[in-house]
């Protein structure tokens, strides 16, 4: 699993690797909100640890972004230990709060529950416009219609989904389905792509998958 650690204090960022990169997580890091924003453009993560007290965007402006638009979950570090930061954080989406200074065992330990539940939520049923995906029996619903995909078109489709209106980059495809050792797999997954449009447009979906130039492809949905 990836973790994003977001923090300006490069020892935390350093300290928190270390810690969960000991336990087999892949660690990505960023300095500021823009970094981080930049980075998951070209990656996806499955829990970000981010800082309250960050310049430009703070850690809770960064969390409503990461929670509403990009529906990663959010544990949030701070050295306040106050009420009303807290109840801040909480409003902006986080699923936890750690305060600094902490105990690393603490913080791997919210962590693992954090992501324990997050794999029971997130991602299990996905909707955008007439098109319903349910993770848990690989069922694609349009409509009244019923489709069992291809497990990778099925993959594709649910990463497509689950990043409605946005853009997806190629890589991030790839790797996601054919994993990192993907090299020669760009006109697979173009054949990919254009059997899922078919089947989109066969069976009246509202939804498309666009293809952007030199980046990858977009599925556009009604919002």
């Amino acid at each position: 699993m990836k973790i994003l650690v977001v923090d300006d204090d490069l020892y935390i960022q350093q300290l928190v690797a270390i810690h969960l990169g000991n336990e087999g997580y892949k660690v990505l890091r960023a300095s500021d909100a823009d970094a981080a924003l930049l980075l998951l453009e070209e990656e996806m993560v499955d829990l970000a640890i981010v800082d309250v007290m960050m310049p430009g965007m703070d850690g809770f402006e960064l969390t409503r972004v990461l929670t509403r638009e990009l529906g990663i979950p959010v544990i949030l570090l701070t050295a306040k230990d106050q009420l009303e930061d807290k109840e801040k954080g909480f409003l902006s989406g986080t699923e936890d709060y750690v305060v600094k200074p902490f105990e690393p065992k603490e913080l791997l330990f919210r962590v693992k529950v954090v992501l324990r539940r997050s794999e029971r939520s997130v991602q299990e049923h996905l909707q955008a416009g007439n098109l319903s995906i349910n993770r848990r029996n690989f069922e694609v619903a349009i409509g009244d219609e019923i489709l069992i995909l291809p497990l990778k078109e099925f993959e594709l489709l649910s990463l497509l989904v689950s990043r409605a209106n946005q853009a997806t980059p190629r890589s991030l495809l790839m790797d996601y389905v054919w994993g990192e050792e993907h090299e020669g797999n760009e006109m697979t997954l173009n054949t990919h792509i254009n059997r899922i449009r078919d089947r989109l447009k066969r069976y009246g979906a509202n939804v498309e998958i666009h293809t952007l130039r030199g980046i990858g492809y977009k599925l556009e949905a009604p919002k």
